[in-house]
């Protein structure tokens, strides 16, 4: 995918025009996000296509040089932007991919244990840590909105807000079956047991996203249960909510006031209509979507971590890296996110022709 002089400055002309929009203090509520979106979005394009303007531009005028000492003295400076300009131009051709509108939001990340009982629980723990391990590596922030704690301390389904510069892009492939293959700390026989968690990061939406009616919600409230701490069955603090139209529930209950539960419940309620709507919206696209790294499907198996082995393989992309407590400690996991993120632009050039 080539990108012509003439579509630089298309780019460059569009940039100009929304700093100058955001510059001028006339934009308010819904434009003033438009834009700012907009201007995110277009920003990383921008930079890249001046990039290769300045590269090209260089090129051209050196080539032009008519004094034989200047030309012999430019003849390193020749070689070295012919060198970088390919990387130049196809770091340009990916930053101009059709990019997931979602990709610089917040996410809603979701574990829960599967099948296992309680060595899934104390796996969905160990995914739970690695990201937050990972979200700090990056400066991210990561609030828990609601957990199920099980009885030997593992999860059995924990929700956490993820914060920060493009969560959604760097998490989004992480939904799936994680299966974990080890011996547990509950087995006396030393027999290896196959256990898994399921992961699912949705984007969060802003208000203006999700339109939520009053009148197609059912509130519950009810006494808290389980791990808690003393304020839990003393009050009627948790809270569960039905969105009416679509059946989705949602329950919290860690808060200790019934208004704070009611608001992580919300927001959690608008992260899965988000995501409803994105899978209807992509729904008519499937074909499209087959080219990337895995459909996003919350019942497709797509890592294995093997203790006794000490591998963790991605069986999209068929990497395995024998790293396994390097990725669970969360450094390591930015390598097999980077190449699954490296395989969807791959995928995605090679469909536009490059």
């Amino acid at each position: 995918m080539s990108v012509t002089d003439a579509r630089l400055r298309q780019i460059a002309a569009r940039f100009s025009e929304l700093e100058a929009r955001l510059a001028s203090g006339t934009l308010e509520g819904k434009d003033f996000i438009a834009a700012s979106r907009d201007y995110a979005e277009l920003e990383p394009v921008a930079k890249a296509a001046a990039e290769v303007a300045s590269m090209r531009g260089e090129l051209e005028s050196l080539a032009q040089l008519d004094d034989p000492e200047m030309r012999e003295l430019a003849e390193e400076e020749l070689a070295r932007i012919k060198a970088e300009l390919p990387d130049a131009e196809h770091n340009l051709s990916v930053a101009m991919l059709p990019r997931d509108s979602a990709d610089s939001r917040p996410a809603m990340l979701e574990i829960r244990g599967g099948t296992g009982g309680d060595e899934a629980a104390l796996f969905a723990a160990d995914l739970f840590r690695m990201y937050e391990r990972y979200a700090a590596e990056q400066g991210w922030r990561v609030e828990v909105v609601s957990a199920n704690v099980s009885d030997i301390g593992g999860y059995k389904e924990v929700v956490a807000n993820i914060t920060g510069n493009g969560v959604f892009a760097k998490l989004k492939f992480e939904s799936g079956v994680h299966r974990v293959q080890r011996v547990p700390v509950t087995e006396s026989g030393g027999r290896i047991h196959t256990s898994a968690a399921t992961v699912a990061v949705l984007p969060e939406p802003d208000e203006v996203d999700v339109t939520i009616e009053d009148k197609d919600l059912k509130i519950d409230v009810y006494r808290a249960s389980g791990a808690g701490g003393q304020h839990v069955n003393t009050t009627d603090s948790a809270v569960r909510i039905t969105h009416l139209p679509t059946g989705v529930v949602v329950t919290c209950q860690d808060g200790r006031s019934q208004h704070k539960n009611k608001e992580k419940a919300m927001q959690v309620l608008r992260a899965r209509l988000f995501e409803a709507q994105r899978d209807a919206a992509q729904g008519e696209e499937a074909e499209a979507r087959k080219a990337m790294v895995g459909s996003g499907d919350r019942s497709e198996r797509i890592r294995t971590y093997n203790f006794p082995q000490g591998r963790v393989t991605d069986h999209r992309i068929n990497l395995t890296l024998h790293r396994l407590p390097e990725i669970l400690e969360g450094p390591g996991l930015g390598e097999l996110i980077d190449a699954l993120i490296a395989e969807d632009q791959a995928a995605r050039l090679a469909a536009l022709g490059e």
